[in-house]
């Protein structure tokens, strides 16, 4: 699915984090209304329902709600490590800003 991607530093760290915890390797990626800059990206492991877009990198799947698809179409969902942390980090070529925390957005 080129809808959205989930890059392979990403899926490492999912599959990490699944086998530690003993839960499937699917990471659910949906956008809630709040933040800073109006919507925030909130992941989680789940499991793909019917209406679902699933991307699917080394094993490892990204879920994303028919809703939550509409804002982050054409996105990539990266793991990020360096001085200030890590996270997930999305590059969503729809939003027209964000801040500074990296988790909020605004189209």
């Amino acid at each position: 699915m080129s809808d959205i991607l989930l890059t392979s530093s990403a899926a490492r760290r999912v599959a990490a984090i699944a086998e530690r915890t003993g839960k499937p390797a699917v990471l659910r990626l949906a956008v809630d209304g709040g933040g800073c800059a109006g919507f925030t990206y909130k992941f989680e492991l789940g499991t793909p329902e019917g209406d679902d877009a699933v991307a699917e990198t080394d094993g490892v799947k990204l879920v994303v709600d028919p809703v939550s698809l509409d804002l982050v179409r054409g996105a990539a969902v990266d793991f990020v490590e360096n001085l200030g942390g890590a996270a997930f980090k999305v590059e969503n070529p729809n939003a027209a800003s964000g801040c500074g925390c990296g988790s909020s957005f605004s189209v």
